[in-house]
Parts: structure tokens; sequence; C-alpha cells
């Protein structure tokens, strides 16, 4: 896109922009408008980015500009809608920090769904929706990826595997894997889309929260080394192999 990729990018709702055509307004957010105006101090005529994943990511002028509203117009598509493959990360919910910081790696990594959790050691109970909400949106607008990940409510590790479609494969990090008994060697999977990752909490996943998951058929163990990993590093480093893994696996027909 040579100039164009050092343009302003932002996600546009939906709701507020459900088709797209060149010559068309496009309403922006309050907060966007402040941010044009009095943080980039952007004027009339202007150019952005916008985008959603219905819509693709489109070439835009600014309209107008005030305060607190403003308004664009469509110029052209710059990228047709392409969706990232679907893959869910199961988290055990760390403190704010760390959970802000897996919404913000896990969105630039690929993930499609979210799914926080509380487990055995986990130590808080509570998320915010839209305050993570707007981390993975600000974070899709830095990354360039057209889609926002969805956020799941909270729900307990059983319930999570309850539900859990069994078509698909539950990749879980569970540490010193070869030292716990009555565990059966990982058999190698091809990471496949719908997947997931699962992460347990500062401290580990308990034992016989271990025990719960090397019994479940879909559940595939996995190892992130040899080294006792930080919670949020162990998203980055299980999301890398998953990601390699769906980008290297044949494209689907369908």
């Amino acid at each position: 896109m040579n100039g164009l990729s050092r343009l302003p990018r932002l996600y546009m709702d939906p709701a507020l922009v459900p088709t797209a055509q060149e010559g068309a307004p496009c309403p922006i957010a309050p907060e966007q408008a402040r941010y044009l105006g009095t943080v980039l101090r952007k004027k009339a005529g202007e150019q952005v980015r916008v985008f959603h994943a219905g819509m693709g990511e489109w070439l835009a002028s600014i309209a107008e500009i005030r305060k607190d509203r403003g308004g664009l117009t469509l110029e052209r598509q710059l990228r047709a809608p392409q969706p990232c493959p679907p893959l869910r990360l199961a988290f055990a919910l760390l403190k704010r920090d760390a959970t802000d910081l897996v919404l913000r790696m896990g969105t630039e990594l690929g993930v499609t769904e979210f799914l926080p959790l509380v487990t055995e050691r986990t130590n808080t109970h509570r998320i915010n929706p839209e305050r993570l909400h707007a981390i993975a949106v600000e974070a899709a607008e830095q990354c360039e990826r057209l889609d926002i990940p969805a956020i799941a409510q909270v729900q307990t590790l059983p319930a999570l595997l309850g539900s859990w479609p069994q078509q698909t494969s539950l990749f879980a990090a569970i540490e010193r894997l070869d030292e716990r008994e009555s565990t059966p060697p990982p058999t190698p999977r091809l990471v496949q889309e719908g997947d997931g990752l699962l992460i347990g909490p500062e401290g580990g996943l308990s034992d016989g929260e271990c025990q719960t998951l090397l019994k479940r058929p879909f559940v595939a163990p996995i190892s992130l080394g040899s080294l006792v990993l930080r919670a949020d590093t162990a998203v980055v480093a299980g999301l890398a192999l998953l990601g390699n893994g769906l980008r290297s696996a044949p494209v689907s027909s369908q």
C-alpha cells in the first residue's frame, strides 16, 4: 500500500457501516473523532483507513471533524474481507495487566475467540468485557487484521470441557508432562481450523485438572519446553506453535 500504510487505521462498528461502497458516508464514534481531531490533529479532506470483517479495509477521507463527532466518506477498497482462521484460546484469568497483555498478544497472533477460565489456582474471577474488547480493537488496528476476536463469558474448566466440540482438538500446555504418572505418550496431531489452546494460571494447573484433561480424547497435551514459563509467556509460545501449524495446513476446499 506504499504510503497508505502510514495512515491512521480505525475499526468501524458493523452496525454503523453494514455495507460499503465508493462515496458512501461513514459515521465515526465520538472517541474516534476526538482521537483524529484532538490527538492527531487531522482536518477535513485528510485520509484514513477503516475496516471491519464484513467490509474489508477501505481508504476514506474525513468529511467533517469536531470535538466529539465527525464523518468519513469511503473512497475505495484496499483489502477484501479475509478473516483469520478460527483459533480459540482458553486461558485461566490472570491479574489485570497480565490479562490485558494476553488479549493484546492473542489478537496479534490470530486468536478469533478468547475463552477466559476459572481454575483451581485462579486468583481472580472477574473481567471487564468492555475494556477487553477495547484492547482487542486497538491491537487489531495496530496489527492490521480485519476482524475483531470474540470474548466469551468467564466459565470453569469443567464447563469448557463439557461443551468443547468433539471434532476439534484442545491443545493443553501441561507442565512436566513426562513426569506425570499414568500419562500416555502424547500423539502428535495436525492443527486444524477451530482447534484451541489451553493455558493454565500462574502456578500451573492442579494435578487433578491435569489428569482430567489427559482423560479427554479431544485433548492433545503439549509441552512448551523444559523451562517453567510465566502464563502470559506460555500464551505466546503456544499460539506461535499453533499458528505455525494453521499457516502450514492444507487450505480447506469448503
